[in-house]
């Protein structure tokens, strides 16, 4: 029996780009092997993770948010890893889901392994997403690159970030590889580094390791700790201060513009798009898969 067609289509946000591929009743099966290939920048589609398309009463990890969110973002890392959340894959998985007529614009819920996120679509075409509270765990590490070392704050978005300051975003190398940090155990799952330098007031730019993709042209839970961990460097803790803290995070790819409030709820804003759509060759696929 030959292999079912399946549908895909591609989109960056910020130029953080993913294979979308749509499985309302989860019927795929997604190995790892699979998800790999299809983000295989030569031998596949080519991406930086894959959003699986799946209704949330569908999809076991997502039943209990199905009352709050009628779709689920299954998000894989680029290697075929489970991930809880992407920033930058939310707005394009709204995106994708206002494409398809099954969300207009306006408000909507979207669920992740991070939580159910708020999105608004705007009429102007960015995205808002309300990414939730930022944790800072008081362990730190330190990032080690070319000799060079810095001490990282631990933020956490519903993934886990390194953040470090530094002069240079050239002093972060070539991000082909993880850059080593101390204490191993404060990530024992891995950890998304970012690499941070000053613009302006309140005006950042990155460059970030993303666990399981490699350096990524940009990060959106990455910007969200880069905007809190600056916040916490700069004295404008919103709790402490009772006034929001905005701060505008260029990356390679764009820019986004990051807002945490007194409550401790994180807002990010910017741009999604959808590329291209086609189908996965069946006789390709098969071969992948088996």
């Amino acid at each position: 029996m030959s292999t079912p067609q399946i549908a895909f289509l591609k989109g960056h946000g910020t130029e953080n780009d993913f294979v979308i591929v749509p499985d309302p009743d989860n019927a795929l099966d997604l190995p790892a092997a699979v998800v790999a290939r299809l983000c295989d920048r030569r031998a596949g589609i080519g991406g930086d993770g894959l959003l699986h398309v799946v209704r949330s009463a569908s999809h076991p990890e997502a039943r209990d948010m199905a009352e709050q969110a009628e779709w689920f973002m299954d998000y894989r890392n680029a290697d075929g890893s489970v991930a809880e959340m992407c920033g930058n894959g939310v707005r394009v998985f709204a995106r994708y889901l206002q494409r398809a007529g099954l969300a207009s614009e306006g408000d909507l819920a979207v669920a992740t392994r991070g939580g159910v996120k708020r999105v608004h679509l705007a009429e102007d075409g960015a995205v808002t997403v309300s990414m939730g509270h930022a944790r800072l765990p008081g362990s730190g590490v330190r990032v080690t690159v070319d000799g060079r070392s810095w001490d990282a704050r631990n933020v956490n978005m519903g993934n886990p970030h390194a953040v470090a300051f530094v002069d240079d975003l050239a002093h972060a190398g070539d991000l082909l590889s993880v850059p080593p940090f101390s204490p191993s155990s404060v990530y024992p799952d891995g950890v998304n580094i970012e690499f941070v330098v000053d613009r302006g007031p309140r005006h950042v730019a990155m460059r970030v390791h993303e666990r399981g993709s490699g350096e990524t042209r940009s990060c959106g839970t990455g910007a969200c700790a880069v905007a809190v961990a600056a916040a916490r460097r700069d004295g404008v803790d919103p709790a402490v201060t009772g006034a929001p803290a905005t701060y505008t995070v260029d990356l390679p790819g764009g820019t986004l513009v990051i807002t945490e409030s007194p409550d401790g709820e994180v807002e990010m804003t910017g741009p999604a798009v959808i590329v291209a759509e086609g189908v996965i060759d069946p006789d390709w696929l098969e071969t992948v898969s088996g």
